[in-house]
């Protein structure tokens, strides 16, 4: 599909939910310099998860920004966010100006390869509120991205290139769940922020 093909206002799921693809959203000498800044301005830390009651220390970096120090609690695990630089808010508003949405804070993912992935789940916190809009931003590799409904099972998958804004909301947390496969031919960076509204 040609990058001017893509209709934001088009809703990929057939249900239960609102999920908008806008494409590359910037131009490639954007792209590439966000990228750089992002790899080397964050400040990345090794994610932790529990998994079956076992904490595990993720090879992904994650890192957690926003407008003031609040407490996010996923996988039994607490983050402190930290203040906005700027190239965060300049893409905040970008995000912001798109999406005709407000969003208070960003959690950003590295993953270094595609030997890094995101298991099935949803971005269904308390925190979030009931029916949240999500904006992500996806820098560097392309990846495969794919949302199960959580009774029927029925999946849909797109892949997210560099510089591409996808945005869920409505009831889409509710009722589905979301992961980032592993893609092991993959050798090179992807980040990803996803801009939320913290409650």
């Amino acid at each position: 599909m040609d990058l001017f093909d893509y209709d934001p206002l088009f809703n990929l799921l057939p249900f239960d939910g609102e999920l908008n693809y806008f494409g590359c959203i910037l131009s490639h000498s954007e792209n590439e310099y966000y990228l750089k800044q992002l790899l080397n301005n964050i400040e990345w830390k090794n994610d932790e998860a529990l998994i079956y009651g076992k904490r595990i220390i993720t090879k992904r970096k994650v890192a957690w920004y926003g407008n003031s120090d609040y407490a996010y609690t996923y996988s039994n695990n607490t983050k402190h966010a930290l203040s906005w630089n700027k190239d965060l808010l300049d893409l905040k508003s970008i995000v912001e100006n798109r999406t005709n949405c407000e969003y208070n804070s960003c959690l950003l993912n590295l993953y270094h390869d595609g030997e890094e992935s995101m298991g099935w789940h949803s971005d269904d916190e308390a925190e979030l509120g009931k029916n949240t809009t999500i904006a992500s931003l996806s820098f560097g590799a392309e990846r495969k991205f794919s949302l199960k409904h959580k009774s029927t099972k029925q999946t849909v998958s797109l892949t997210l290139e560099t510089g591409s804004l996808l945005v869920m909301k409505g009831a889409t947390q509710s009722n589905w769940i979301h992961c980032l496969p592993k893609m092991k031919s993959i050798k090179s960076p992807r980040v990803n922020l996803t801009f939320r509204t913290y409650k």
